[in-house]
C-alpha cells in the first residue's frame, strides 16, 4: 500500500507538508520533523513567490540582480550613489558579479560612472534618472505584489511572522543576516 499524498483527501488547513509530516511519523516516528514543517514551508514560500516578483522586473527589462542594484543605490537616498565596494557589501554577490550588473545597467543608462582612472573599485556608481524612475516603479510594483501576498494575514500576524523569521535566521546564521 503506498503512502504517497492524496490530495484528494487534504483537509482544506492542510498542505504537503503535513501530509510528509504524517508520512514521516509512520515510517520514522522517533524523528522531529518540525524543521521540515517550517523550513519546507519557507522554501515552498520562496519558489511560488519569485515567479510573479522577477515577473514584475522582467516588465521593467530588469532581472532580479540588476533590480537588486538598482534599488540598493535608491534606498541609499539622494544623490543616490555608492561605491561599487559598498555595493559589493550589501548585495552579497562577487566582484566579478557586480562588475557584470554594473556593465548591464550602465549600457542600459540606468546608472553611470565616472571616468575610468585608476581603481574602477572606487569610481562611485548612481542612477540616472531613468535610472532612478525604473527603480521606484519596480520596486513599488515589487512591494505591492508582495503585500497582496500577505493580505491572508492579519497585521498583527504580519509583524508576528517577520519578528519570527528574523529571529529564525539569526539564530540560523550566528550573525545578523542582509547586513
Amino acid at each position: 500500500m503506498s503512502r504517497q499524498p492524496n490530495r484528494h483527501n487534504t483537509l482544506p488547513d492542510q498542505d504537503g507538508i503535513d501530509e510528509r509530516q504524517i508520512q514521516w511519523a509512520a515510517e520514522l516516528p522517533d524523528v522531529d520533523t518540525r524543521g521540515m514543517a517550517i523550513l519546507g514551508r519557507a522554501r515552498w514560500i520562496t519558489l511560488t513567490a519569485r515567479p510573479p516578483i522577477e515577473a514584475i522586473f522582467k516588465a521593467h527589462d530588469l532581472d532580479s540582480g540588476e533590480a537588486d542594484v538598482l534599488f540598493t543605490l535608491l534606498r541609499s537616498g539622494p544623490p543616490y550613489r555608492l561605491r561599487p565596494t559598498e555595493l559589493f557589501r550589501s548585495l552579497m554577490i562577487s566582484s566579478g558579479g557586480l562588475t557584470d550588473r554594473l556593465n548591464r545597467l550602465t549600457k542600459a543608462g540606468l546608472i553611470r560612472r565616472a571616468a575610468a582612472e585608476g581603481d574602477g573599485r572606487s569610481l562611485p556608481v548612481e542612477l540616472t534618472e531613468e535610472g532612478i524612475r525604473r527603480a521606484k516603479a519596480a520596486f513599488q510594483e515589487d512591494m505591492a505584489i508582495e503585500a497582496a501576498m500577505l493580505a491572508g494575514l492579519t497585521d498583527g500576524e504580519q509583524r508576528d511572522l517577520a519578528r519570527l523569521l528574523k529571529k529564525l535566521a539569526l539564530t540560523i546564521t550566528g550573525t545578523r543576516p542582509f547586513d
